[in-house]
């Protein structure tokens, strides 16, 4: 059934990161929130958006993800780079303190990849790399990633 396949890939990707997320705060003391270390997991799959398109896409008040993202840049994770184009705009970076200390998505998920390039064929890979651009681009267009439109030739 591709629905229960679906469902327990998708499943263990989350309780995976969900493991790391809790692993670091035993491990030390946290210096992010949970609320935090999702809207930088937000802010680094959004490719560098604006404390605007932030907001928006998290739904949450300019001033609301203000506070947050001044949080972020305190504590070291986060960096507001002025736009070039627009003075009065700022995109968000993430910096490499967050990258050493909670880049936990990438971690795993390079692993996997690398699983599946031992366990299936180049042809397969290149089917399976396919079908999923083809679901990300097509079947899920209420989640907008902004590096979309940077890898459109992929």
């Amino acid at each position: 059934m591709l629905s229960k396949a679906f469902f327990e890939v998708y499943t263990k990707f989350k309780l995976h990161f969900y493991q790391e997320i809790f692993e670091r705060f035993q491990d030390r003391e946290a210096s992010l929130t949970t609320v935090e270390t999702f809207c930088m997991e937000t802010i680094q799959a959004m490719d560098h958006p604006t404390v605007n398109e932030f907001a928006t896409f998290m739904k949450i008040s300019s001033p609301n993800a203000a506070y947050k993202i001044n949080s972020l840049v305190k504590k070291g994770y986060l960096k507001k780079i002025q736009s070039q184009d627009d003075r009065r705009e700022y995109h968000l970076e993430v910096t490499q303190k967050y990258i050493d200390c909670y880049n936990l998505s990438n971690v795993y998920r390079t692993e996997v990849i690398d699983r599946i390039s031992q366990r299936f064929t180049p042809q397969e890979c290149e089917t399976l790399e396919r079908f999923l651009l083809i679901i990300s681009r097509e079947l899920m267009p209420e989640v907008k990633v902004f590096s979309e439109e940077k890898d459109q030739d992929l």
